[in-house]
């Protein structure tokens, strides 16, 4: 019997290895997402610098809090073989929640999953072992540590409001002093702002980081809690003495130095305390195990008080393997560049394409926002409101620049000062607060704040907070939920269930990496196609060129498949059309969008650039608007159940079909190879696909006089053919507005470098 949980015991050390992938793509956020978006530093130089606060935290931490053992649930009231049920299915149940999130690029809080994991878990088998033995559910409370259950629910509510207030408080004054011309102002207050930002941080280490560390005796840290105030004193004299120094004679921006610092800081927090979430439940595990064989009692019977002990700790070798494992993720994980670049979008200073749709309840709190700001200049004098607006004035050059950062070093430099202030805190007090919910909401409240959530896109961006914060909520609950219904797998099936689910968890994560890999090559795809970055004529003809063949492409694939949809009455794979013409509409009003800085990005001899690349994208909206119709209407006529179209009209669909597809197939391969000469060919065949369209137009107004009986039918088909004719209108307008521009772009290119 022990063999089975030895296999077990393995099951869990795999299981923790892609925990901690999965982990730390997900929490990387919490440490990166100011030096990133800050550019302070180079990319590689905040990865040294993290990495180095990662190994540092694991390596020193006991890497075991009682969380895991039993923080949650009352060890003493199951058997050896119940926690390691409950053990497998926190781990099960946590890879596969995080690994969701971190696939659609969403920050979650690890505490909050492996909390109501463990708390799932253990219900269920509490629950189970009630009704089997008495029946009495009022007994539940003596399996269940409630109390602590609840305090970390409470504290969690506590620290979203808190974090977003005291960010955007701390932010708004730093604002008024720095202004965005903070090169200027730095010189003079640069060096009390140091002393602060770094005596929070150092604190931060000495009361967050070293609070679990192994080298660290309770006496000395029982030392550093109680001659805080005197540490935090003399740490303010020295280190703004040295920001001084530094920066008077070694010219050091002292910006970045608080930027690398507090990086260091989070990322030894995050290893050293939330090292727990990923490895935690495994090592209690193989506690669990070392207990139930020096027992020699049966799995059934043996109890695990002993799991209680305040004296168990880590092996350190497990601590170094897991710092290997998370800083080869941090430098190798793409989900982990997906969670940071929402944290970034969310709190980026600039405008671009948003990520969130609004919501109702987005639009109503910028409504009130507007409503408050409009009651609070009532009242404030005239000449106030003038000085602080101008203190938010931005330099005219950074909101030109293309690659500026998402927000500058002042704001990054208070992330990481507030972050670590809370987190202290409320470590002292004892609140087992989340990483991820203090940086995030600190970063939200200091973008506030900064004026980065304008009219334009305050109701984006305040949507895509709640889309996030309800993904934290969420996570209790789905947390709960499957670890429940997988200890109760495992309960009542044994080996099978344990084999099936860790098919189905490995099934479930190829999956899921296989459809990330897609969406990042997507996304890699959509890069590329931005607007922002072109200034030449010739990158404005590739570029177009590449716009026109995509759009094209998608086109004469989605009118094909709905005529056959159509033709065949298949509902579905018409619903699946329309959710291609979706995507396909959201690409090009995204092109839209981008407009703006399109134009901006051109010089003021590029006006005719401009006004080609308006009625391009223009053309191209009249294309996706007539293949709109065509899939909407197809559908809505098969939803509906009315009358299948007659065999003549699908024969004449699908010839006028076939005609289409060797239309677009020569105008893809035309911007797909760049042979613009072509192009006349081409647009020698507009009349006679235009006549052949108004005969079958003419044949149904026959059909009508004779033998067509359904009015649905005539209406739809008119519908399709008359799109069509547009369809082929709005082709052709494309094909001789870029042979207009193009043959202009030669002749001015061709005098620039006349051929000698």
């Amino acid at each position: 019997m022990e063999q089975v949980y030895m296999v077990m015991l393995i099951a869990l050390a795999l299981l923790a290895i892609t925990d901690l992938v999965v982990g730390v793509s997900n929490d990387a956020v919490n440490f990166l997402n100011s030096a990133i978006g800050s550019k302070a530093v180079p990319l590689k130089t905040i990865m040294i610098v993290a990495s180095a606060g990662i190994a540092f935290g694991a390596l020193f931490s006991s890497g075991m809090m009682e969380i895991a053992r039993s923080g949650i649930f009352v060890p003493s009231m199951f058997t050896f073989n119940e926690v390691m049920i409950i053990f497998m299915a926190v781990m099960i149940s946590d890879i596969l929640l995080l690994d969701v999130f971190n696939s659609i690029g969403l920050p979650t809080s690890t505490t909050v999953s492996i909390v109501f994991e463990l708390l799932g878990a253990a219900v269920c088998l509490a629950i189970y072992k009630i009704l089997v033995q008495s029946g009495d559910i009022a007994a539940l409370g003596d399996y269940i540590n409630s109390a602590k259950a609840t305090q970390i629910i409470v504290s969690i509510l506590l620290s979203v409001a808190l974090s977003f207030t005291i960010g955007a408080l701390i932010q708004y004054v730093s604002r008024l002093f720095f202004t965005f011309h903070f090169e200027k102002r730095v010189k003079y207050i640069g060096a009390i702002f140091g002393g602060l930002a770094i005596t929070a941080i150092t604190f931060f280490i000495l009361i967050k980081g070293l609070k679990s560390v192994s080298f660290v005796s309770a006496e000395d840290y029982a030392w550093i809690k109680s001659h805080q105030l005197i540490i935090i004193g003399v740490s303010f004299v020295f280190w703004t003495g040295l920001a001084q120094l530094l920066m008077s004679v070694f010219k050091v921006n002292i910006l970045k130095l608080i930027i690398i610092i507090g990086t260091f800081a989070l990322a030894m927090a995050f290893a050293g305390n939330d090292l727990v979430n990923f490895i935690g439940v495994p090592i209690a595990a193989y506690q669990s195990y070392g207990f139930f064989v020096d027992s020699g009692m049966p799995a059934d019977s043996y109890m695990m008080g002993e799991l209680a002990s305040n004296e168990i700790v880590a092996p350190f070798y497990f601590l170094l393997f897991a710092g290997i494992v998370m800083v080869i993720t941090l430098w190798t994980s793409k989900k982990a560049r997906s969670v940071v670049a929402t944290g970034v979008d969310l709190s980026r200073q600039g405008d671009g394409a948003e990520k969130f749709s609004p919501n109702a309840l987005s639009r109503f709190i910028v409504r009130m926002s507007v409503y408050a700001g409009i009651g609070i200049n009532y009242f404030l004098p005239k000449s106030v409101q003038l000085k602080i607006d101008k203190q938010f004035e931005q330099p005219a050059l950074r909101r030109k620049k293309k690659d500026a950062p998402a927000f500058d070093m002042v704001r990054a430099s208070v992330n990481l000062m507030v972050a670590s202030i809370l987190i202290s805190i409320g470590t002292s007090l004892k609140l087992p607060l989340s990483t991820t919910y203090v940086t995030f909401m600190v970063a939200m409240g200091t973008s506030f704040a900064d004026r980065a959530w304008d009219r334009e896109s305050a109701v984006y961006r305040v949507a895509g907070v709640f889309n996030v914060i309800g993904g934290w909520f969420l996570t209790a609950i789905v947390a709960f939920i499957s670890a429940a219904v997988i200890a109760y797998l495992l309960s009542i099936g044994g080996i099978v269930s344990f084999v099936g689910l860790l098919i189905v968890a490995a099934v479930l994560l190829y999956r899921s990496a296989r459809i990330h890999a897609r969406k990042a090559k997507e996304e890699e795809e959509k890069r590329k196609l931005r607007t922002e970055d072109i200034i030449t004529i010739h990158e404005i003809v590739n570029d177009s060129s590449h716009h026109i063949s995509k759009v094209i492409g998608k086109t004469n694939k989605l009118y094909s498949e709905v005529v056959d949809n159509l033709g065949l009455q298949e509902l579905k794979k018409l619903k699946k059309n329309k959710k291609t013409l979706r995507k396909l509409e959201d690409e090009v009003d995204e092109l839209k969008g981008e407009l703006f800085y399109f134009i901006k990005s051109l010089d003021e001899s590029s006006i005719e650039a401009s006004k080609f690349y308006i009625l391009m994208l223009d053309n191209l909206q009249d294309m996706v608007q007539s293949i709109g119709y065509i899939v909407k209407n197809s559908y809505s006529h098969v939803n509906n159940n009315h009358k299948n179209l007659k065999f003549n009209q699908i024969r004449d669909l699908k010839s006028i079909d076939n005609d289409l597809q060797v239309l677009f197939d020569k105008i893809k391969y035309t911007f797909d190879k760049e042979s613009f000469e072509d192009i006349d060919t081409i647009l020698e065949e507009k009349q006679e696909l235009f006549d052949r369209v108004s005969n079958l137009i003419q044949k149904q107004i026959d059909r009508i006089r004779t033998t067509e009986t359904s009015p649905k039918n005539t209406k739809l088909y008119f519908g399709l053919l008359l799109e069509t004719k547009d369809l082929i209108t709005a082709s052709m307008n494309l094909l001789e507005l870029f042979r207009d521009f193009y043959q202009d772009y030669k002749e001015v290119k061709e005098k620039a470098f006349p051929v000698l």
